[in-house]
């Protein structure tokens, strides 16, 4: 069966590990230092910190500025739960606009006229490795004085404009996450990079029980969390970093040839990158025409060796969002369309030729032999 997702270890990253394992320190040692300050090096920012999830650091800068109850961030439903949980943590609210259809990033002008007085910050998305519009939401950021923080956790290696995502040109802060299908793998793992010194020592703190620096083990200067990344998995990290040019063609190159053998199909669409973006591919996802059944397309797939995954059911949608705040669907038309139609394909650096073929055909099968709607 061909496999979804496949991380892509080396000798490098195990050596590493092996290194860590015959030290005397298994955590808050020199790999996560050294993870940190190669992956800043990466990104082009001065400062990152890794955390035990995408989801804890996107949690700890929600935290960190300061935002809570009474409070509003405007954000994406088109993307991972933890996109809007991590706002919820902290008593604020999360304030869905739609996306735009291309990029399935935030349509800036619809995110300048949900800002209220209550608005403290924007939570971009860059769903599948697409960079949102983050100049146009810096500029409104700025125009009315709210943060500007990039979920990024899908999109490491992927440029805007000759900067890769996390350089604090383009937002005040980023996250990046590292579950073994994404562009480089700790197992478990996350970063936060920012431009802002002061920032980043408050997330370092937020991620080790709100231990002020130094050696007082004991001694807690605030409400902390424990989201600190483990040695074994900085080790297996930064042997990805060094290897990330090597990953990321990979990966561009399974992205091209499944662009190539499904192109010029009135079915399926593959997705359009903008000018000034250079991807980098989290998924290979496609878009379904409406006539297609989504459904009817996984279970024949399925029943070929080929798995494939809707992306993403909408944040507001989702039951506990649909009791908490009432959303029935028809709010986000072009996110609920999207949801509905996307489907992801199997995706990763080891696929052959032969697998992406083999997709494909049971793909053109599908649709052709049963999976139409009726009209």
């Amino acid at each position: 069966m061909i496999a979804m997702a496949r991380p892509d270890i080396s000798g490098v990253e195990i050596e590493l590990v092996n290194q860590v394992l015959r030290s005397d320190s298994l955590s808050l040692g020199q790999m996560v230092q050294d993870f940190e300050r190669a992956f800043a090096g990466y990104v082009g920012s001065p400062h990152a910190v890794a955390v035990s999830s995408g989801t804890a650091g996107l949690h700890a800068l929600i935290r960190a500025y300061g935002i809570g109850p009474g409070d509003e961030v405007i954000t994406s439903s088109f993307s991972f739960v933890a996109t809007g949980n991590c706002i919820l943590y902290e008593n604020a609210t999360p304030v869905f606009v739609d996306v735009e259809p291309e990029s399935l990033g935030l349509d800036p002008e619809l995110v300048e006229a949900a800002i209220t007085p209550r608005t403290k910050a924007i939570l971009a998305v860059d769903a599948f490795g697409h960079p949102c519009r983050l100049r146009e939401l810096k500029t409104i950021a700025r125009a009315h004085g709210l943060v500007l923080i990039d979920d990024a956790c899908e999109a490491l290696g992927s440029e805007l404009d000759g900067r890769r995502l996390g350089n604090p040109k383009l937002a005040d802060a980023a996250v990046f996450a590292f579950f073994p299908n994404k562009q480089i793998t700790t197992g478990e793992g996350g970063m936060i990079v920012t431009g802002d010194e002061h920032l980043a020592r408050l997330c370092r703190s937020l991620r080790n029980q709100g231990r002020g620096e130094g050696d007082r083990w004991l001694y807690h200067e605030r409400l902390g969390y424990n989201y600190r990344l483990d040695e074994m998995s900085a080790a297996v990290g930064l042997g990805q970093l060094m290897r990330i040019g090597e990953l990321l063609a990979r990966r561009d190159h399974v992205a091209r040839l499944y662009s190539e053998h499904l192109a010029g199909l009135d079915w399926v669409r593959v997705q359009p990158v903008a000018p000034g973006v250079k991807m980098s591919w989290f998924v290979y996802v496609v878009r379904l025409d409406p006539s297609v059944d989504r459904e009817a397309v996984m279970a024949y797939l399925e029943g070929r060796g080929v798995p494939s995954r809707p992306y993403f059911h909408p944040i507001h949608l989702q039951p506990f969002y649909r009791e908490r705040f009432g959303f029935r669907g028809g709010e986000l038309p072009v996110t609920e369309a999207a949801g509905r139609s996307c489907l992801a394909l199997p995706f990763h650096t080891g696929l052959a030729v032969d697998e992406v073929r083999a997709v494909v055909a049971a793909l053109f099968d599908a649709v052709g032999a049963r999976a139409v709607k009726a009209s």
